[in-house]
């Protein structure tokens, strides 16, 4: 695959995911549609370092890291919003942090998360649409 196929894969992977997210979120199953958002902004974070820095993106999940080496400027309040959609990546996978988890996930910590996964999605969206 070339440059233009590396980012169009991971940004196509990433709208089905959030397409996902989105259902998930709808019938109420607030943990895994969290655990899927870590990978929507995942997989942009990707694209984005496939079109700055090189074709093998890391292979992390850490999503702040990730934004680090792709050279992506980043104010406070998005280093806050990408270490937090990080822990939901943790929280959803792992049992022994599953379960607390799975209580916090109530419709409101659900939406106002999943309100932080649209807007670095959209902000995220514009760098990799920039010539």
């Amino acid at each position: 695959m070339d440059k233009k196929d590396l980012i169009d894969y991971w940004v196509e992977t990433s709208n089905q995911d959030y397409k996902t997210m989105l259902n998930l979120y709808e019938s109420k199953d607030y943990h895994w549609s969290l655990f899927i958002g870590h990978l929507v902004i995942e997989k942009l974070l990707k694209s984005i370092y496939v079109k700055n820095i090189d074709d093998n993106p890391p292979r992390i999940h850490d999503l702040l890291r990730l934004a680090e080496k792709a050279q992506i400027e980043t104010t406070e309040e998005q280093k806050d919003a990408l270490d937090l959609i990080t822990t939901f990546n943790i929280n959803a996978r792992y049992p022994d942090y599953k379960q607390n988890f799975y209580k916090k996930c109530d419709n409101e910590f659900t939406a106002t998360n999943i309100k932080k996964v649209k807007e670095l999605r959209t902000w995220l969206l514009s760098m990799i649409n920039e010539k």
